[in-house]
């Protein structure tokens, strides 16, 4: 196979075709279902759920082979226009963050790294309002985010994040303290059953990839040297 952009074979409303996903020897991310990429994250994330609709916007499954082997999806902060606070003069349409990824243990080695690089090469030539993504790894993953650093993003920095773990499942904070007359029946779960839940406090190391490098001036982060990959090392 081919390296480069891989193209709809129907034609756009626009009259051409459109970009699905992107490809470099045997590997590829393309453009998936949300309903198989949401199926995928809740079975085999270390979460067990997806990001709400009105924060989600990409979701692409990772090939090898043809075979589809993960699933990366891509949407907004929690709190979407706090994206200003984060790069200055950022609007909701020129940022995206990395919400979920899941790679099955089987992929050769630096898969994880390459699969992001073309998620980003993606968007880059569907998207090409967005200026910059984010994302976090999370301490759980055992990793300090070194599929990041492979990937050439910038380090800015880790803090603590207030979880609750109730039955087996990993819950933010604002869950609990999200007082939204709309909120659903799930938040409403959370709540009725927190005297149940065990409180933990979880490092978080932020990346972020400018793919308008002109954008990394505007950052209102201090970037930071990458933190060792284990605690062991």
């Amino acid at each position: 196979m081919g390296g480069g952009y891989i193209l709809s074979k129907q034609l756009s409303f626009y009259g051409g075709s459109e970009i699905i996903g992107f490809s470099n020897s045997n590997l590829k991310v393309l453009e998936i279902n949300r309903k198989l990429a949401d199926s995928i994250i809740i079975k085999n994330h270390y979460s067990k759920k997806v990001v709400v609709v009105g924060h989600h916007k990409i979701d692409l499954g990772i090939f090898i082979n043809d075979e589809l082997i993960g699933v990366l999806q891509y949407g907004y902060v929690m709190n979407p226009i706090s994206c200003k606070n984060i790069v200055k003069g950022t609007m909701q349409n020129q940022y995206l963050e990395l919400n979920r990824m899941w790679l099955d243990d089987s992929a050769p080695k630096n898969s994880e790294s390459k699969a992001i690089s073309y998620s980003i090469k993606f968007i880059r030539g569907k998207y090409p309002k967005i200026k910059w993504i984010q994302s976090f790894a999370d301490e759980r993953c055992g990793g300090f985010g070194i599929v990041y650093q492979a990937a050439n993003f910038n380090y800015y920095g880790e803090h603590y994040s207030i979880f609750w773990n109730l039955n087996g499942e990993f819950i933010h904070n604002s869950r609990f303290t999200n007082t939204n007359k709309k909120s659903n029946s799930r938040y409403e779960y959370y709540r009725a059953n927190k005297h149940l839940a065990k409180k933990i406090e979880l490092r978080q190391f932020r990346y972020i990839f400018f793919i308008d490098k002109r954008w990394k001036n505007r950052c209102l982060l201090n970037e930071c040297v990458y933190p060792k990959h284990y605690k062991n090392d």
